[in-house]
């Protein structure tokens, strides 16, 4: 099997998600320089859009291709990095488990994207875990956090952070990262995706996507394959202590006392999950205070963004609805980006604690609402802006977010202001073209307040900076609404680059973004599985 790459079409030629078969099939055998009778199977590894000249955006393609005479084509192409043999990507079990074990079965809390994929690969390899969630099931999960959304009603236990699917459930579902895979964990991802309904595009497209409503369906379908496989789904099972016993796991305790025994603890709780960051803290479980950002959700007319990427090509339905990333580095020496970038979205209250308010960004597959919205979030240490306690990351992300709250009225409307006010420092009294998509709804204000300082000016000076990538990214009538403050973790609880267990608790797993390990849906799912492995392999101590 071999790999050819960057074989370019020009947009004009595509009719649907990519070209016609027949079509990339004749750029494949003209880079290739073969007759038609030598290709035996041709299949779309991987397509990417070249949008950098707007007039004249290509398709860029991946394939995997079954020729006649391999060799002699590695040969003539042996200086070229765009043909060569193409790697195995398929997922390889590690271990499985023993027949006769009398060990506890592993516990694995949390259960996001890694534990998902943390659960799904021990119960493929026979172990059998016991997964507890704090929260509810997806669907009882979405009639709660739709409460907040329309009734102003926050459930602590049930909302955006807290429940199956974890935080990614609510969101534009993205399914990319910038992450090292050299053993190809995320296609295993993608292809248990796709086995739970994930449409196939979701394979090959550069920027996948699902989209929340399909999520749901995914969720529940990935939960009962762990069931038929043996394994134990708790739902509203808060762990309110480990136990440890001259370092070593030894169990769990819930919240109404229930203790479960187990030597192989995966943690997977999640970057909002700060109770159970402060128990592990005073069990003497190792943690550092980590970077993490805090801003705005910032939104524009969709049509504008699509405009300013792709010129007369905007609204092309092969396209859909453009995105963007940005990156500013202010006077001042922050970093002001770009994060989750939401086309054709909404803005959603994302709040789990009483008395805070937290924003966050969601799409429909579709991608087809009136604005786009993406965080602009600047770059924050620990050394520098909340040093000392390890927990005090934590703190500070309370303190804006309760800040934001009173802004906003107490009743957790968000506070919010036009672009152009923002950038002149005056307050907003009525909103302009622009309406925003946060419910419970936003209250206009002056933001310079409701971020420290230095946020503040950094941002400042960030958005007319944006505007010469993005035409109108300074579009006085936007609107910025506040606060962003759950970009990742505020902590990492560290783990042995080996074992990857906790470096002073032997049987605690950490993984994903709670963990400090991974940032979206796809690189937590990825250390679950890498998570999923260690823990099999240190059970069965017996490799495949």
């Amino acid at each position: 099997m071999l790999r050819a790459s960057e074989i370019k079409l020009p947009l004009d030629n595509a009719t649907s998600l990519h070209h016609e078969p027949e079509v990339i099939k004749a750029a494949l055998l003209k880079k290739l320089g073969i007759p038609a009778s030598d290709l035996i199977s041709m299949a779309i590894f991987k397509r990417g859009v070249d949008a950098r000249k707007s007039h004249a955006i290509l398709f860029v393609y991946t394939l995997d291709v079954e020729v006649k005479n391999e060799d002699k084509i590695l040969a003539k192409f042996k200086k070229d990095p765009h043909v060569k043999v193409a790697p195995d990507t398929s997922y390889h079990f590690v271990a499985k488990a023993p027949e006769a074990s009398k060990a506890p079965r592993p516990v694995i809390v949390g259960f996001g994207p890694a534990g998902i994929f943390a659960a799904l690969i021990l119960a493929q390899s026979g172990f059998k875990p016991i997964v507890l969630e704090r929260g509810k099931s997806v669907r009882e999960r979405t009639k709660d956090t739709w409460a907040l959304w329309r009734k102003n009603v926050l459930n602590p236990e049930s909302n955006v952070q807290f429940g199956e699917g974890g935080a990614g459930t609510f969101s534009d579902g993205k399914l990319y990262s910038q992450i090292k895979d050299p053993k190809h964990y995320g296609r295993k991802v993608l292809h248990e995706f796709v086995k739970a309904g994930a449409p196939e595009e979701i394979l090959y497209v550069s920027h996948p996507h699902i989209g929340t409503f399909r999520l749901v369906g995914m969720v529940e379908e990935m939960r009962q394959n762990i069931i038929e496989l043996g394994g134990e789904i708790r739902f509203q099972s808060r762990v309110d202590d480990i136990e440890i016993e001259n370092g070593q796991v030894q169990g769990v305790v819930l919240q109404n006392g229930e203790r479960i025994a187990t030597n192989h603890l995966v943690l997977a709780v999640g970057h909002s999950a700060r109770d159970t960051f402060e128990m592990i803290h005073k069990r003497g479980i190792y943690i550092d205070a980590k970077p993490f950002s805090i801003g705005f959700r910032i939104e524009h007319p969709q049509s504008l963004i699509d405009h300013a990427r792709f010129g007369p090509n905007a609204q092309h339905p092969v396209l859909g609805a453009a995105d963007y990333k940005l990156v500013h580095h202010a006077k001042n020496g922050r970093s002001v980006y770009s994060f989750c970038m939401c086309p054709g979205g909404t803005v959603v209250a994302a709040a789990s604690e009483e008395g805070r308010v937290v924003t966050n960004g969601m799409s429909q597959y579709s991608r087809n609402e009136r604005n786009a919205n993406a965080g602009i979030v600047v770059g924050i240490d620990p050394e520098k802006d909340y040093p000392g306690d390890p927990l005090a990351g934590m703190e500070f992300q309370r303190k804006w977010e309760a800040r934001a709250f009173e802004l906003g009225g107490k009743n957790y409307q968000a506070p919010g202001q036009l672009i152009g006010d923002f950038i002149n420092g005056k307050p907003s009294t009525e909103f302009g073209t622009v309406q925003p998509s946060y419910t419970p709804g936003v209250h206009l204000t002056d933001l310079s307040t409701a971020l420290p300082e230095y946020a503040i000016t950094a941002i400042r000076e960030a958005l007319p900076a944006f505007a010469k990538q993005i035409k109108g990214f300074d579009l006085p009538d936007g609107v910025l609404t506040g606060v962003e403050t759950r970009t990742s973790s505020p902590i990492r609880i560290k783990r042995d680059d080996e074992t990857l267990q906790s470096i002073n608790t032997k049987g605690l797993y950490p993984t994903g973004e709670g963990a400090g390990y991974a940032g979206g849906i796809l690189s937590a799912a990825v250390d679950g599985i890498k998570i999923a492995e260690a823990v099999a392999l240190n059970i069965s101590n017996v490799r495949i």
